[in-house]
């Protein structure tokens, strides 16, 4: 690719940033010209703004400023938006990451118009057409022309879906690269010193990590409540660390005066953190519980075990050596699983590969060249 063309990379929600810094870095080591379109999709400045800032990325050339709505409107709203800037900027290829609204209205855009589009974490699936990712990721690897994918699983999904093997990359995984790129930042955050101010003498307690945003699970109070009992009976034995996302505040003003059966609950609130100060948290924890395909991932490379809050996965590579376990909302199982866990009744064992070397994003950039 000749360095006076034109690459759009879009970034909608804070997984896409983080994605996207990487890729940032690498195409600059190589001559690629990107600029940066964010479609506003987060607008929250802990949920997109602190991340460019925090990730050394310069802020984008165009955002959209689409913000909330449905996930038809916000769809057609970025697509409305878009096209404008493609016209105008004429870029010689689009660049989407992950599986967001934005991820697939910017595809549709580039495909109509006929630019050519590389999908980055192209051929995941959870095969669950209930989650609207699951839809946005099926759009867009059929739209795409270039698809870099991080995991064996994926070029398998993608010839069973009938994509010739000269359109497959398999690159690794862009977040590999990012906790590879931004470790020592990682290593000089303050967030635990300031979460755990009153720690012992012997240092932080072993504690664990909650995450919690998708709507089968916040939006429906019965599945809300299973998951909260189960974990505040984890927070009687070790603290659990949770960064409450937007979507999920109003339904938990009550929460932190909520008690366990047998003992003082210690589930420590916070706003959602940074980049930075999540990892940080996330690398020390005993357990990560979860319902982020991002963060199961993430905990995935750190060696970090993981309950999944969910009956499916798009990362079937976390699965193996029983770093992560999906239990959905089943209570009792959350609460068996965990404790097994602290206990070290049960030791999950991460397994080496090279998706996860940290080397994803100049895979695809040597590839775009």
């Amino acid at each position: 690719m000749a360095k006076r063309q034109r690459i759009l990379a879009v970034v909608g929600a804070r997984p896409n940033i983080v994605k996207m810094a990487p890729i940032y870095h690498a195409f600059k080591r190589h001559g690629l010209p990107l600029e940066i379109v964010h479609t506003g999709q987060h607008y929250d400045y802990r949920m997109s703004g602190l991340f460019f800032r925090q990730l050394n990325i310069p802020p984008p050339v165009v955002n959209l400023a689409v913000g909330s709505g449905t996930h038809a409107w916000q769809t057609a709203e970025i697509m409305h938006r878009f096209e404008p800037v493609v016209v105008g900027r004429k870029p010689s290829l689009i660049l989407v990451v992950g599986d967001v609204n934005s991820t697939v209205a910017c595809a549709l855009v580039a495909a109509k118009m006929g630019i050519r589009l590389a999908h980055v974490e192209a051929g995941l699936r959870s095969f669950d057409r209930s989650m609207p990712e699951e839809i946005n990721r099926v759009l867009t690897d059929v739209l795409t022309d270039d698809l870099f994918v991080t995991e064996p699983a994926g070029v398998r999904n993608l010839k069973k879906e009938g994509v010739s093997s000269g359109r497959i990359h398999l690159v690794g995984d862009v977040l590999a690269d990012a906790l590879r790129l931004y470790g020592k930042a990682v290593k000089r955050s303050d967030v635990l010193r300031d979460l755990f101010k009153e720690r012992p003498k012997t240092g932080l307690p072993a504690y664990c990590v909650l995450t919690l945003h998708r709507p089968a699970n916040v939006d429906d109070p019965r599945t809300l409540r299973r998951i909260m009992r189960a974990v505040q009976r984890i927070a009687e034995i070790a603290p659990v660390v949770f960064p409450v996302h937007p979507r999920t505040q109003q339904r938990l003003q009550s929460a932190s005066t909520a008690r366990g059966r047998g003992g003082e609950s210690q589930l420590l609130f916070t706003a959602p953190l940074g980049y930075i100060d999540f990892i940080g948290v996330l690398s020390g924890a005993k357990l990560l519980l979860t319902d982020s395909g991002g963060a199961q991932q993430e905990a995935f490379i750190l060696g970090v075990p993981c309950l999944t809050l969910r009956d499916t996965t798009e990362r079937p590579l976390t699965l193996v050596g029983g770093m992560n376990r999906l239990l959905g909302s089943d209570e009792q199982r959350i609460v068996q699983e965990g404790l097994a866990i602290l206990a070290r009744r049960r030791v999950p064992q991460r397994r080496d590969y090279w998706y996860i070397d940290g080397h994803a994003a100049d895979r695809v950039a040597q590839v775009l060249r």
